[in-house]
């Protein structure tokens, strides 16, 4: 049995727990519902120190290389990055080779940081799944499209992260894109969603009137190749489109073909 933890107990880590303790692996980490914190040194340490593969999932700026740095070596190492550490492509296809030209310095320079420690560093476009997903953005009128022409964007399931990363507990350091394998419009998206949901398309809003972080998911637009995590991980996604995956989650959700109670139901969402 294998001793995990994982730094960021949150939407992905959780799964990525989840998924390890169904395969019997002894799993703590920080966040989420987890009793340990992660200033609490006296409690994170023992753990670390026991675990084989550790896990980070948290965004940079965490402080985590300064805390608990000198424990992470002669471990295998995983670290969940972004995508958004290509920058903008003008819709064209990046890989693992691609230049790290994205605006948020503080990435890059953490997605570096885990690679010199000899990390498999996973970087993830957009993250959807149960209860984050295109439906539940529609179904709760908080959707829109954007009418920009041109834009693509690539996704991943939560569900290929947990077993890419798995996948990865085997393979040689350094990058691995976990991306689906057809990159398109999030107009298309919405559009889907809304058809799978039996509603009228969410409302076109203009690019100004979004938040500032939403503009900038839109200033960039890229696709994202994985063909490097399916040779060197033996990965292959098992939503290889947004449409499979969307099907799959409306299937799930729909009161015809639920078997557990609501309360389980719940649970397993978050």
């Amino acid at each position: 049995m294998g001793r995990a933890f994982i730094f960021g107990l949150g939407y992905t880590g959780s799964r990525i727990a989840d998924g390890l303790r169904a395969r019997g692996w002894d799993v703590n980490g920080t966040g989420g519902g987890s009793p340990v914190a992660f200033d609490d040194s006296a409690a994170v340490e023992p753990l670390v120190a026991a675990a084989t593969h550790i896990v980070n999932t948290i965004p940079p700026g965490s402080g985590l290389f300064d805390r608990y740095g000198a424990l992470l070596h002669d471990k295998w190492l995983g670290y969940i990055s972004s995508t958004g550490v290509y920058g903008d492509a003008g819709g064209a296809w990046v890989d693992e080779t691609a230049p790290l030209n994205g605006r948020r310095a503080d990435r890059i320079v953490e997605d570096r940081a885990w690679l010199a420690l000899g990390a498999r560093v996973f970087r993830l476009p957009g993250i959807y799944g149960p209860g984050r997903s295109a439906l539940d953005r529609v179904a709760s009128g908080a959707a829109h499209r954007v009418d920009v022409p041109g834009q693509v964007f690539s996704r991943i399931h939560v569900d290929d992260i947990v077993s890419g990363v798995i996948g990865g507990f085997d393979a040689l350091a350094g990058a691995y894109n976990l991306a689906d394998d057809c990159p398109c419009g999030q107009n298309e998206v919405m559009e889907a969603a809304a058809g799978l949901l039996g509603v009228a398309p969410p409302p076109f809003a203009s690019l100004d009137s979004l938040s500032v972080q939403a503009r900038a998911f839109y200033a960039e637009n890229r696709r994202v190749a994985n063909g490097k995590a399916k040779r060197m991980l033996g990965w292959k996604p098992a939503y290889p489109d947004f449409a499979t995956g969307l099907r799959a989650l409306s299937a799930i959700s729909s009161p015809a073909n639920a078997t557990t109670p609501p309360a389980a139901a719940s649970a397993v969402q978050r």
